[in-house]
């Protein structure tokens, strides 16, 4: 049975994500840092839980050790801080930097090191509109996010040669959720739909490789 793990994992899209894995055959590992919340999804995902903060080298190491032959490694963690620039906090905005960005380094180092011995896995990781245009007081979450589709595209021109897919999954647009509904004009991403574009990257022919995509709902401008 192949293995996928998804690192901070929780309501949303990483659960719609990890029902589907389990559908097509996949057995899931889940990581957050707080597991309790995960009880539910684990069960019906028939999952396993990691506690993880994604952004300590010495807790991603560990949670590879646990996981480390996954098959699949997605990378869904963001923390965003707001305000003017000159009013943000410098300890907010670090924050912002280690969960978008030098978190998803840890997990694509880990993962390569393990990938490239068998020559096969896939890396998704998942961005945001704010990784390619910057918003105005969102500076923090642009920097993690920018850093992140950096981080893909170098891992995706060093690592496809070697047989490892990387992909970056731009999400343009509010993923509709229990507190956020949709209009019923499909305003908002379902996060099952993002789930399946997913799994698309995950079964694409090394012949045809993407290291993006971006995704939106059909009303967002771009």
């Amino acid at each position: 049975m192949p293995k996928a793990l998804i690192i901070g994992a929780g309501d949303g899209l990483s659960a719609s994500l990890a029902r589907l894995l389990a559908r097509e055959g996949y057995a899931v590992a889940l990581a957050a840092r707080n597991t309790a919340k995960l009880a539910a999804l684990a069960a019906e995902a028939n999952a396993t839980t990691h506690t993880c903060d994604a952004a300590d080298a010495a807790q991603v190491a560990a949670l590879f050790e646990a996981e480390g032959d996954a098959e699949v490694v997605v990378y869904n963690p963001s923390y965003r801080t707001r305000g003017p620039i000159a009013e943000l906090d410098p300890a907010e905005v670090q924050k912002s930097l280690q969960v978008c960005a030098f978190g998803a380094f840890l997990a694509v180092r880990e993962a390569a090191r393990r990938m490239l011995a068998t020559g096969r896995g896939t890396i998704l990781l998942t961005g945001a509109s704010a990784g390619v245009k910057g918003y105005p007081l969102s500076a923090p979450f642009a920097m993690g996010k920018f850093a992140l589709r950096g981080l893909a595209q170098s891992a995706a021109r060093e690592l496809h040669p070697q047989g490892v897919h990387v992909a970056h999954i731009v999400i343009d647009g509010g993923i509709r959720s229990t507190p956020r509904k949709d209009s019923g004009q499909d305003s908002l991403l379902d996060p099952d739909a993002i789930a399946a574009s997913y799994l698309q990257l995950i079964r694409q022919s090394r012949s045809a490789w993407s290291w993006e995509l971006e995704i939106r709902p059909w009303v967002e401008s771009f």
